[in-house]
């Protein structure tokens, strides 16, 4: 039996009162990409809906930790708190890094005590063009090669698409290596010995942020297109 557990890391760019004082000056830098990703968290509920699945999901901006990175990363916090005193990143690290985390481990491992092959996806966005360079791409399924599950589910998950919506470019490990440092890598160690298949979505911002029929036919099109897919498997 398939369990699905949808999380959004960078579903706001909400700045908690204590930490305020950090980011003045900064609203341009918290509400571009580098802030949240727009469309993340919309699609991560409907994901959930749609699958009656729990969603762990975070409206704290990227930019004071980022959840999507492992402690010890150079990019667990951003510009504007990695010159923060000790104490103060260690405080926010315990106050929102470390439930989230527990959070999400705590429903994989009940299902996977359970008996249960569980299906993560990781809801995210992607900025359409960075540091000058555009990406030509609608759509990214992100996972481990090496993973013969995540493997099998994104190659269908692809196809599905493809026969739904030729014109949609999708791509699987793109934008960025689905293998790399992230919430999905941790989760894989930590439950090496169990049928867990992790996934990032990714989804470019120009259609997020152009809103519309696009959009919203692209949301149903993912939810139709993986459960097709999970649906063969």
């Amino acid at each position: 039996m398939d369990t699905f557990i949808i999380t959004c890391e960078h579903g706001g760019n909400r700045v908690p009162a204590p930490y305020r004082r950090l980011f003045r000056g900064q609203r341009a830098l918290l509400d571009s990409h580098r802030g949240y990703d727009p469309g993340s968290l919309v699609m991560a509920k409907a994901l959930a809906s749609a699958f009656a699945a729990p969603l762990v999901a975070s409206t704290v901006s990227r930019l004071l930790v980022d959840l999507n990175r492992s402690i010890g990363h150079p990019q667990l916090f951003s510009a504007v708190t990695r010159g923060a005193p000790a104490q103060t990143r260690a405080q926010i690290v315990d106050e929102h890094y470390r439930p989230y985390r527990r959070q999400v481990e705590r429903l994989v491992g009940q299902a996977v005590a359970r008996g249960h092959s569980v299906i993560h996806i990781s809801s995210h966005s992607f900025t359409g063009e960075l540091d000058g360079r555009v990406r030509g791409t609608d759509v990214g399924l992100l996972y481990h090669p090496g993973r013969r599950g995540e493997a099998e589910v994104c190659a269908r998950w692809k196809e599905s698409l493809a026969a739904s919506a030729p014109e949609l470019r999708v791509r699987r490990n793109y934008p960025y290596a689905g293998k790399g440092d992230g919430l999905t890598s941790h989760l894989r160690l930590r439950f090496a010995q169990s049928d867990y298949v992790g996934i990032e979505l990714e989804v470019n911002q120009g259609i997020v942020l152009a809103a519309g029929r696009r959009w919203t036919a692209l949301r149903r099109m993912l939810i139709d297109s993986l459960r097709t897919a999970c649906a063969a498997s």
